[in-house]
């Protein structure tokens, strides 16, 4: 047990001292920062969207506005090699904004363009049906897009493994119980038990809550802030919509 312990703890130091954000704080004037800074601007499109949306700012305007935003970032990121981030990203990139937008948007075309993922006002449109601050529309969107990344992770496992039926049946029950009857049907429908679809889904959940904890460490450097950001997408999603 203590050799296990030990692993663990090899393991664990050796996961956080990798993490793109960690790579973005420990090596602020390296190339390989400036990269894993702009893959985490890349992944993290939709709250900057959501926040500028909820601002006032028309989808095409937000959109323009977002995509500078996060080229600036990059840019002065580079240029600026005293300033290293603190806390963890969601804080980081949200305080950046923050401060871009009180200095007035301003675009750098020589900057190397980010496009933009699809379909973020349709997205939009669905997780932001009642009137919020755009900085609760933006820890939202931080807090699905870390939940969407994971689903698409777990829903290409089950691909690879052949277990497209069984997630399907499923799926819908990842973050909510099945109302009464509807384990039955869906056993009927597939040919099992529902005894097998409850274990299914009892590991679907463990392996979500696992992939959510990996997207999540990606934003930050130690086990502690991983933690506290576990608690507050957790806090994040149970607020009603």
């Amino acid at each position: 047990m203590h050799s296990q312990s030990q692993s663990q703890s090899a393991y664990s130091h050796d996961r956080f001292a990798s993490t793109r954000w960690s790579v973005v704080m420990q090596q602020a004037t390296a190339g390989d920062a400036r990269d894993a800074l702009g893959e985490l601007a890349r992944r993290y499109w939709y709250p900057v969207y959501g926040y500028v949306r909820r601002c006032g700012h028309e989808p095409e305007a937000a959109q323009q506005i977002a995509r500078a935003f996060l080229q600036n970032l990059l840019r002065d990121f580079q240029q600026d090699q005293a300033r290293t981030p603190r806390g963890h990203y969601r804080n980081y990139l949200l305080e950046q904004l923050h401060e871009f937008l009180a200095a007035g948007v301003r675009t750098d075309e020589s900057t190397a363009r980010l496009e933009p993922p699809r379909g973020l006002e349709q997205r939009y449109q669905h997780d932001h049906r009642t009137p919020s601050s755009p900085d609760a529309a933006y820890q939202r969107s931080f807090a699905l897009e870390v939940l969407s990344r994971a689903l698409r992770r777990l829903h290409a496992e089950a691909h690879q493994a052949g277990h497209q039926a069984m997630f399907a049946a499923l799926e819908r029950y990842l973050v909510r119980d099945p109302p009464p009857g509807e384990y039955e049907q869906a056993a009927a429908a597939l040919g099992n038990r529902p005894l097998v679809l409850a274990i299914a889904l009892k590991r679907l959940r463990q392996r979500l809550r696992e992939l959510t904890a990996e997207e999540l460490a990606d934003t930050v450097t130690t086990h502690e802030d991983l933690a506290t950001e576990q608690q507050t997408l957790l806090e994040i999603l149970r607020e009603r919509q």
